[in-house]
């Protein structure tokens, strides 16, 4: 048996999608989307996001339409979107289903009650935010969800970023 470090599972680069190849060059921030509705939540770790100044500011995703967190989203209405940094790398896997989280991701960490939804302690930065459209427009493979951004809590500039880049993460 020989131990290798390629992924077992990851087509040849070749095989892959030029598009994805393309989107993967970009330096994305890594954000936690996180929702509730009748006690039910949902979070998913998003990189594929921008944020637009105004009145109100929005955030607009691309969410997975067959994720939980779409669904519970879409029945709340309001979302917290969060910054993740550094020390939230396993985190950052556990919501985006590539790593385990034994009784469920939301196990991993505390988390603030707010009326957006659950925000997580220790990040540096998330904003509470409300659903613009139920029925976004299709990007892709996903949906361009657009939330407005009602409140935003500034609580550390010394957190360094978590980035998402070629399918890796770095810290900047």
């Amino acid at each position: 048996m020989t131990i290798h470090g390629d992924h077992p599972f990851l087509p040849a680069e070749s095989d892959r999608s030029p598009v994805r190849r393309f989107r993967g060059r970009l330096a994305s921030p890594v954000g936690l989307w996180t929702s509730e509705y009748e006690g039910k939540r949902a979070g998913l770790t998003v990189s594929s996001m921008v944020v637009g100044d105004g009145d109100p500011g929005v955030v607009v995703g691309l969410i997975d339409p067959d994720s939980d967190l779409w669904e519970t989203l879409r029945q709340a209405k309001t979302a917290v979107v969060g910054l993740l940094g550094g020390p939230h790398q396993q985190l950052a896997d556990a919501f985006g289903y590539v790593a385990p989280a034994p009784g469920g991701p939301f196990r991993m960490l505390e988390w603030i009650e707010t009326s957006w939804g659950p925000a997580p302690v220790g990040v540096s930065t998330w904003a509470g935010c409300r659903l613009v459209t139920e029925d976004p427009p299709e990007a892709g493979w996903s949906l361009q969800v657009q939330l407005a951004i009602e409140h935003v809590e500034l609580l550390a500039d010394d957190v360094p970023p978590l980035v998402h880049r070629r399918g890796r993460y770095t810290v900047i």
